[in-house]
C-alpha cells in the first residue's frame, strides 16, 4: 500500500469533522478510509461503490464529486495537455476537462442486470457478478446500507474481500452483516433511515474533501 500523507488541507478536513456535535467520533475512521481509497488509487486502483434506492443515489453522488472537480480546480496533467492541443480538435479539450479519480457505481448497466437476473439463478447476485468482471486486487469497494443488511451488497462484499479488496462500509448504528464484513466500518450515529441518509451526506462528503485534497490540493 502506498504511503499516504495528510496535507494542511486534508488535516483540517478532519478536523472540522472531530468537532462535529454528531459525527466527531467517525473522524479516526474516516482517516482510515480516506487512506484506504487513496493507496488504491495511488496504485492505479479503482473505487467501486454500491448501494440500493437512496443508498444507489449516494454511490452516484460519490462518483460525482470524484470524477470530476468538486470544491478544488482539477487541471489536467500536463502530457495530456501536451497531447491534446498537438491534435487538430484538442486545444478546447485541454483547456476545459477536468481530472478525475477512478470510482465506478455498481448495478447501473441495466443490460447486465437483466441477463442476471434471467441466467444465473442465485438472487442477489447482480453487484457480486459485476464486481468479479471489473475489479482487481487492491481495490476498494464502498457499500452503502443504511441497515446493514442488504443482501446484494452483502454478497459483493463477500466477492471483494476473497479477490483482496478492501472493504468499506456505511451503515447506520446497528451492528450489521455488512459491517461485520467490512475491513473499515463508518456507522453514522443513527436509526431511523432518513438519519442515516442524512448523516451518510455529511459523511461522505468529507471523504471527496480528503481525497480531491490529497489528490489535487497544495
Amino acid at each position: 500500500m502506498a504511503h499516504i500523507p495528510m496535507n494542511a488541507q486534508s488535516r483540517q478536513v478532519l478536523r472540522d469533522l472531530a468537532t462535529h456535535p454528531t459525527l466527531g467520533s467517525l473522524s479516526p475512521v474516516l482517516e482510515s478510509a480516506y487512506r484506504a481509497i487513496a493507496a488504491a488509487l495511488e496504485d492505479g486502483g479503482t473505487l467501486y461503490l454500491g448501494g440500493n434506492g437512496g443508498s444507489l443515489s449516494d454511490a452516484l453522488h460519490i462518483s460525482g464529486e470524484l470524477l470530476k472537480a468538486f470544491a478544488l480546480p482539477r487541471s489536467l496533467p500536463a502530457a495530456l495537455q501536451a497531447r491534446l492541443r498537438a491534435t487538430r480538435e484538442g486545444a478546447d479539450l485541454a483547456t476545459h476537462l477536468q481530472a478525475g479519480l477512478r470510482a465506478h457505481v455498481l448495478g447501473i448497466n441495466p443490460a447486465l442486470s437483466s441477463a442476471v437476473a434471467n441466467d444465473i439463478r442465485l438472487a442477489d447476485v447482480g453487484l457480486a457478478q459485476e464486481l468479479v468482471a471489473l475489479g482487481r486486487a487492491g481495490d476498494v469497494l464502498l457499500a452503502i446500507s443504511t441497515s446493514g443488511r442488504a443482501h446484494n451488497l452483502i454478497n459483493a462484499a463477500t466477492v471483494a474481500r476473497a479477490m483482496d479488496m478492501t472493504v468499506i462500509s456505511l451503515t447506520g448504528a446497528a451492528d450489521s452483516p455488512l459491517a461485520a464484513l467490512a475491513d473499515i466500518a463508518l456507522r453514522a450515529p443513527a436509526s431511523q433511515t432518513h438519519l442515516v441518509q442524512e448523516l451518510h451526506l455529511i459523511i461522505y462528503h468529507r471523504l471527496c474533501l480528503l481525497l480531491e485534497a490529497h489528490f489535487f490540493g497544495e
